[in-house]
């Protein structure tokens, strides 16, 4: 019997146009456990017909599995719904993130824009771009970089960079008093939201208009911070308006 360790993550999702029915996607890294092979599955069940669908995978590169800084996928950041697509962040020693197709239900994972090796202390998340595409946000210190991906001519879709906040002055930070790294904490896709800890709080950032409200004072609780998840909206029967999916919360981390 061969053994495997697998690390989840999971979305529900609510078709637009159908009011009672969901579907659970469940996506996670599986290793051989002599270190063998590894690979990204993900399953997807429908309340229609009360079952789950075939099992769906892609190899994954082979990179050294480290105990103390395995890649999994990134169970405090909740995965982002952006068109037909679901994306997850991995992290660990070797940082991508995993795109799932909902329609042609198919697995790829992607790069990511910034060389993780070569930044000391930072912070990121898969998000939505300003152009409705896949984007990427990443935090070093006190500034934050946007970016997203743009698909050229030749059909490739190479990372740009859309523009970088520096948040020490948004935030109105004193940062030669900061002892503490800034922290991202969720983001909400619907409505373009961010969450950052810092010592004086958690701050909340619309990052389009970009503006901030403190909204929380005490961002740690004995010493643990607190995860964000996005309950943004639930779709209802009659409304059909927009085409495509609904994702109502992200649920599942093991």
């Amino acid at each position: 019997m061969v053994e495997t360790l697998i690390h989840l993550q999971g979305a529900v999702l609510r078709a637009a146009a159908d009011g009672q029915h969901f579907q659970v996607c469940l996506v996670g890294l599986e290793r051989g456990s002599q270190q063998n092979y590894a690979r990204v599955i993900a399953c997807v069940y429908s309340s229609e017909t009360g079952s789950w669908g075939n099992l769906v995978s892609t190899a994954f590169p082979s990179v050294p599995y480290l105990h103390v800084d395995p890649t999994i996928v990134f169970m405090a950041k909740p995965g982002v719904l952006v068109g037909d697509f679901l994306y997850w962040a991995l992290t660990g020693n070797f940082v991508r993130i995993i795109e799932f197709d909902l329609k042609r239900q198919s697995l790829a994972v992607i790069g990511i824009p910034v060389d993780m090796d070569s930044w000391r202390d930072y912070e990121y998340s898969v998000m939505r771009a300003d152009d409705g595409g896949l984007g990427f946000l990443f935090l070093s210190d006190f500034s934050a970089q946007l970016w997203k991906r743009k698909t050229d001519c030749d059909g490739a879709a190479p990372w740009v960079l859309g523009r970088t906040i520096e948040l020490g002055k948004l935030l109105s930070l004193n940062l030669h008093s900061e002892q503490v790294p800034l922290r991202i904490l969720g983001y909400a896709e619907e409505n373009n939201v961010v969450f950052l800890s810092t010592v004086h709080g958690v701050f909340m950032i619309q990052l389009d208009p970009l503006q901030s409200n403190n909204v929380v004072f005490l961002s740690t609780v004995l010493g643990v911070s607190p995860l964000y998840y996005p309950f943004e909206s639930i779709y209802t029967a009659g409304n059909s308006i927009y085409i495509g999916y609904n994702k109502t919360r992200l649920f599942f981390s093991n």
